[in-house]
């Protein structure tokens, strides 16, 4: 099997993500596949990028999704799916889960680098890291917060979800000392699906638990400095209602405080975005429409 058929093959069983970087050259379309800069793409991702100076000259803006701690950019998949399928390019930034000044400096660097308006998503802890990331970013238009820290300069993610009884989160945590004397904090597999996951199946769930990436204890004790963007920049929150890591009431007061247009997904656990994908995706689009779309 050639490398374009197997690389077809097993495309179509992940998500396929455009990235609107660079203008692409397409090529080979005759034989059904598609080369940009080299690289074989199979057509629904070819006729994404083929689009791609559309997008921006009718300002189609860039979805950006930001993961959270014990996590990766994987848990996004279903929602990719959908926003590249209704026509949108999005990319899933890398959050390197090691101090919220250093992942957010990570994250400002690639929003830098996209043509256009922005949407910047971000997954609980990520939400602490869009907040600072977006600011002074005038191509971001619209920050979404799904079960996501909503951080004031000065709270840290962990003063955040003590702030209100009924996180599991300090009970749930695996520590693994490093040699620097930092300690990467990770979910116990143990507890991952009843305390969260608790709305995806078992077996999601188990995997989920065996990919999560470690966050430090340094970046989840380290307080928000500078602007805070959701000042300036109209936010959207998606509330998980039966959230056991970030509780309902302490997203709601962060909800409240930001001035955001906030939706309640009843019976959701802290991966939402997972479980409920069309609803993810429906706020998404919101804020879209609200803060893209000439009126």
């Amino acid at each position: 099997m050639s490398f374009c058929a197997e690389f077809i093959r097993l495309s179509s069983t992940v998500a396929v993500i455009a990235l609107p970087f660079r203008r692409p050259t397409v090529t080979d379309a005759s034989e059904g596949r598609g080369q940009v800069g080299g690289r074989c793409l199979p057509w629904r991702f070819e006729e994404v990028v083929r689009r791609r100076e559309w997008f921006i000259v009718n300002g189609t803006p860039t979805i950006v999704l930001v993961h959270g701690a014990f996590a990766d950019s994987s848990g996004f998949n279903a929602v990719a799916k959908r926003l590249v399928a209704d026509g949108y390019p999005v990319v899933a930034a890398p959050n390197p889960l090691r101090g919220l000044a250093f992942d957010a400096s990570h994250v400002k660097a690639l929003l830098d680098s996209i043509e256009g308006p922005i949407v910047l998503v971000g997954h609980s802890y990520g939400g602490a890291v869009i907040s600072a990331a977006a600011e002074g970013n005038t191509n971001v238009k619209a920050l979404v917060y799904l079960a996501a820290f909503v951080p004031e300069t000065g709270e840290s993610a962990q003063a955040l979800v003590e702030r209100f009884p009924g996180s599991t989160v300090g009970e749930s945590l695996k520590p693994v000392p490093l040699p620097d004397g930092q300690v990467d904090l990770y979910i116990d597999p143990k507890v991952f699906h009843p305390h969260f996951a608790a709305d995806v199946s078992l077996e999601e769930a188990t995997l989920y638990s065996i990919t999560q990436r470690p966050a430090t204890g340094a970046a989840l004790g380290e307080p928000a400095t500078g602007p805070q963007a959701w000042h300036t920049i109209p936010s959207y929150n998606l509330i998980s209602g039966a959230d056991r890591i970030i509780p309902p009431p302490t997203q709601e007061f962060m909800a409240l405080r930001s001035g955001a247009k906030t939706q309640v997904v009843e019976g959701a656990s802290h991966m939402v975005f997972v479980s409920r994908p069309g609803a993810t995706v429906a706020l998404i689009e919101t804020a879209v429409q609200e803060q893209t779309t000439p009126q």
